[in-house]
């Protein structure tokens, strides 16, 4: 699908996640049918996040709780001594099968407070978002897609006409074309290969990082991880599968036993049935893309599973974007709490990314979702090292400090950037109203500018505008607006 095609529902309104409010939790939402990868990550990047299809963005100057989105570079995460005695012990469990006796051996399925269950706390404290009473349009997805690559080939090569004959006319206008439209970039990148070889030259160049105290180095999340023999008594083994994947149908039973067992432990809310299961979790609005210059396993959404032996114990549900690893949902055996999964999948995930960021390096940043500054058990979040808030009003990243936490202690909503004159750089402007593109039907799309040709009217204009606005002007230059009322 060369395009995302998504349908606006503007602002909602239901019961908040996180102060358990009654329609208090204010937002904006849209519908998508599909997206592009490059579109979600620009989206997150203003605020938005998905469950299954929807995506919606918090109103964070009028909702009771303002959710400011959090990211963490995993080039520059540095391990605390919390993270580091859930390494070990995981570490242990696995090379004895014997559970730690001592402090945050998490008798209770939660270990000491700095041992929080990172993903545990998200699931219980992020709940599924209340969607909205009505359904999406129906339109054949397929069939816009064939309308867009049909507009989007060259025209052929017009014959010479011959002595005598009449030169035909030029056709008319076709909807579908956009010339003013901004260009999705499709300039050459440097094969994986080769950014491998010119890292690895830089890294012979470079000079040895400085001793430690002890005159060795640091040991770092890898280190942690791979320290596994064959003479453990338990094998972990972690495999990525796609949620459209065969290998997703033929271990969906495990996975959705799993999950029940979870729902039911931790947040006494059993789901309804498998497809209730898969409308969560399974369900995504993006393909499987795979660039040239990008990852080995594509871009997408993903199952992270995690099993002990031939025992699945945790999944960790993600989407790898062009610019970062985005967790969804993270659930896990509570027979297994002792081991701190949720902090454990947290560090897993970091190593992914740094994994990953070894053969494309703009690839670095790991998405924790939402950072809650006024709901106390969502700070943990900005524990994490190298740990970045996206300003609500300027879309720019800044460090997560003292200084941000206690001006949210004063007030819940902040603007952020402390540069008063800073501003959008992708912000929609009125003069960028032509560009946005409308799908009116299956057949017919078209720019806001023809759109008025044919309509006449312009009824839609203010909703498309506060669209536009909320998903930047480069989006709106590249989706497809549903406006089929």
């Amino acid at each position: 699908m060369s395009m995302s095609i998504v349908q606006y529902y503007g602002s909602q309104l239901s019961k908040c996640g996180y102060c358990s409010g009654t329609n208090c939790s204010k937002s904006h939402g849209m519908h998508a049918y599909t997206m592009r990868c490059q579109d979600y990550q620009d989206l997150i990047d203003r605020g938005w996040r998905r469950c299954g299809n929807y995506c919606y963005k918090l109103r964070n100057e009028d909702t009771c709780c303002p959710c400011y989105t959090i990211k963490c570079d995993a080039l520059e995460f540095k391990l605390t001594k919390s993270n580091k005695r859930i390494l070990r012990r995981m570490s242990r469990y696995l090379r004895d099968g014997k559970r730690d006796s001592g402090p945050g051996n998490g008798g209770d399925g939660h270990g000491d407070a700095d041992d929080a269950t990172l993903h545990g706390e998200v699931n219980a404290s992020e709940p599924q978002p209340q969607l909205p009473d009505k359904s999406p349009a129906v339109i054949n997805v397929e069939q816009v897609a064939s309308l867009v690559e049909a507009h989007k080939k060259p025209n052929p090569v017009a014959k010479p006409t011959p002595a005598g004959a009449t030169a035909p006319s030029a056709p008319p206008p076709t909807l579908g074309t956009n010339k003013s439209a901004a260009p999705i970039s499709n300039a050459p990148r440097k094969k994986a290969k080769q950014m491998r070889l010119e890292r690895r030259q830089a890294k012979l160049g470079d000079s040895a990082p400085p001793p430690t105290k002890s005159g060795s180095q640091e040991k770092g999340l890898r280190d942690f991880i791979s320290s596994a023999s064959e003479t453990d008594k338990h094998k972990l083994k972690l495999r990525l599968v796609h949620v459209h994947s065969n290998e997703f149908k033929t271990t969906l039973s495990a996975s959705y036993s799993l999950y029940r067992k979870y729902q039911i432990a931790i947040h006494n809310d059993p789901p309804k049935d498998t497809e209730a299961y898969k409308d969560h979790l399974q369900m995504t609005p993006m393909k499987n893309e795979k660039p040239s210059d990008g990852p080995e396993m594509g871009y997408g959404s993903f199952h992270q599973q995690y099993w002990l032996d031939d025992k699945l114990v945790a999944v960790g549900v993600i989407d790898i974007l062009p610019g970062s690893v985005s967790s969804v949902y993270f659930f896990y055996d509570p027979d297994y709490s002792f081991l701190s999964l949720g902090t454990y999948g947290s560090l897993r995930e970091i190593d992914f990314v740094q994994t990953i960021a070894e053969s494309v390096p703009s690839l670095k940043y790991y998405y924790m979702g939402f950072y809650i500054h006024s709901c106390p058990k969502m700070r943990y979040k900005g524990k994490l090292s190298a740990s970045y808030l996206l300003c609500p009003e300027t879309y720019v990243w800044l460090t997560l400090t003292d200084a941000i936490r206690s001006k949210l202690d004063e007030n819940k909503y902040q603007r952020l950037n402390p540069d008063d004159a800073a501003r959008d750089v992708n912000e929609f402007l009125i003069e960028h109203l032509d560009e946005v593109m409308l799908l009116l039907d299956s057949k017919t799309f078209t720019d806001y500018k023809q759109y008025l040709k044919i309509v006449g009217r312009d009824q839609e204009r203010d909703t498309i505008i506060e669209y536009s606005r909320l998903v930047g002007k480069d989006c709106a230059r590249r989706m497809l607006y549903v406006n089929m009322s």
